[in-house]
């Protein structure tokens, strides 16, 4: 027994020395990439995308202007102003270069850049510009493990969403119980939750009847409620519903976003996967054939739209990640060459507007576009299904793979958080990390937002075999299993301690979808 023992503890003290010496050699190659700006505006190919940005893993450079008579510029980054300041320095030939040079020497925390310009005496004869923003924490591994296995967390959840009343009230039939009163958005919500049950009567074939009874039944009500064929909008099911919408209520009133019925088209396909049905197939077809009647010649779609007339209602085109990875889905999974044209035009839209300007802004349902500046809303719910998309192309060529690189690393530098900061008073910030926070408008850690930069990072590992990507992206996903809750298998949508609300059943999908992926990905590096 004795030996044993020692052979155990043995293996234990081996096994800990391989872990130590693994996350050594990932967290200085983390630490090397943080040197490296992120699409720099001075390197032409977009402007400086970082106007409002607040904080920063990767050396920044920022858009400050040259004055005449100054032959260099000197840097300064300080931090604790009215206290023992900390200075870093450097000087440069000009005053909208990174901070790469010193930026492995800026700790952690709040500082102040000052940009002078300096004559040919090394006098100080402006100041350029000033920025306050905080360097935040990189990444250094390991994080908490999972503490169940992925597929159970899965199964946990889904049988979280199934039990909850107004799910099990679709067996009653196609009408929905707003008591949930995220179904207010059924394009959004109600084709999730034909999707999850879709997902569980695969998982659990004992609830298989139950679960695709609410599926049909969900869908029913999407197809009941979608404007009738022969309209500018034929089959699309409405992004609103009732007179429950949560916010913008005014506003949004017999409005509909151009992107949401793609989430219904998904659940449809999702659906007939499950049962063969052709009807619902067909549905999906049927969606995207009002899709290719609609695109406009340049290849863009309006944001929003009436949802009786199909007329634009403001200017503002739509992002269309969710359009590429839906077309992606058509062809890989079905075949189907029928919408070539619109994926073209889809995909140069994309990359002659978000990824040439990199501007990758939120364009949310419960929010709004309008009034905003360039840049002022960015988002990793652009971003980070963006760099999946390309990801997961067939072939993708190398300029798309550094693109889709940019865009995981963009998603990392502005919404990742792998620590939270102590503030003043020794008070820590009530965020549950690592996380993801949503959008600058939103800055909350959410399920679905860590989800979507965990299965960009995953697409990276898997078509190039980073390991550092998939380090990153098991320590959001082991967090899925942290959050969920044991007793009652919710995982909770927003990831701060004292925020009360509703959770998602969209985000709860994308939670469960990123777990399945994660478990078939570690069966098979086995």
């Amino acid at each position: 027994m004795k030996n044993i023992i020692l052979t155990l503890v043995a293996l234990l003290a081996i096994t800990s020395c391989r872990t130590a010496d693994k996350f050594a050699t990932l967290n200085k190659k983390a630490k090397a990439e943080y040197n490296t700006p992120i699409r720099p505006g001075y390197e032409g190919r977009n402007p400086y995308w970082n106007k409002f940005s607040n904080k920063f893993m990767y050396a920044p450079a920022f858009d400050f202007k040259e004055v005449e008579g100054a032959v260099k510029y000197r840097y300064t980054v300080t931090q604790n102003v009215k206290e023992n300041a900390k200075k870093w320095s450097f000087t440069e030939k000009a005053p909208n270069l990174s901070l790469a040079p010193i930026w492995q020497q800026i700790e952690v925390g709040n500082v102040i850049l000052t940009i002078e310009a300096l004559d040919k005496a090394g006098k100080s004869i402006a100041t350029v510009g000033e920025r306050k923003f905080y360097r935040d924490t990189p990444f250094t591994g390991p994080y908490h493990g999972a503490v169940r296995g992925y597929k159970e967390s899965a199964l946990l959840a889904l049988l979280y969403i199934h039990n909850m009343p107004a799910i099990q009230n679709w067996k009653k039939g196609p009408t929905p119980d707003m008591s949930y009163e995220l179904n207010t958005y059924p394009c959004k919500i109600i084709s999730a939750t034909i999707s999850v049950e879709v997902m569980l009567a695969r998982l659990c074939p004992e609830l298989k009847e139950d679960a695709l009874k609410i599926a049909e039944n969900a869908a029913q009500f999407l197809i009941n409620e979608s404007r009738p064929e022969g309209d500018p909008l034929a089959f699309f099911p409405p992004t609103y519903y009732g007179n429950y919408v949560t916010s913008g209520a005014k506003r949004n009133k017999g409005k509909t976003m151009a992107m949401e019925a793609l989430s219904a088209a998904n659940a449809f396909l999702d659906l007939y996967d499950a049962t063969g049905k052709k009807e619902y197939f067909d549905r999906a077809m049927n969606i995207t054939d009002t899709y290719a009647r609609i695109q406009a010649e340049d290849g863009s779609f309006p944001i929003k739209m009436d949802f009786a007339t199909g007329e634009p209602v403001n200017e503002v085109r739509a992002l269309l990640h969710p359009m590429l990875e839906y077309l992606q889905r058509l062809q890989q999974q079905y075949g189907i060459k029928k919408y070539d044209k619109m994926f073209a035009l889809s995909e140069k839209w994309m990359q002659e507007g978000a990824l040439k300007s990199f501007d990758m802004t939120g364009q949310f349902e419960d929010g709004t576009v309008l009034g905003l500046q360039p840049y002022e809303n960015l988002t990793n719910c652009t971003a980070a299904p963006y760099a999946t998309y390309l990801l997961g192309k067939e072939n993708t060529t190398k300029s798309e793979l550094q693109d889709a690189i940019d865009l995981v690393l963009f998603c990392e530098d502005q919404f990742v958080f792998w620590d939270t900061p102590v503030k003043k008073y020794g008070i820590i910030k009530v965020n549950h990390t690592p996380c993801v926070t949503e959008q600058y408008k939103y800055m909350v850690p959410i399920d679905h937002s860590a989800c979507n930069v965990a299965n960009a990072w995953l697409s990276l590992y898997e078509e190039t075999g980073d390991e550092l990507a998939f380090t990153k992206a098991k320590a959001l996903i082991d967090m899925l299993t942290i959050m969920q809750n044991p007793n009652t298998g919710k995982i909770s949508t927003f990831w701060r301690n004292f925020l009360v609300g509703t959770d998602w059943i969209n985000c709860t999908l994308l939670s469960v979808q990123t777990l399945i992926r994660m478990d078939e990905l570690i069966n098979k590096k086995k």
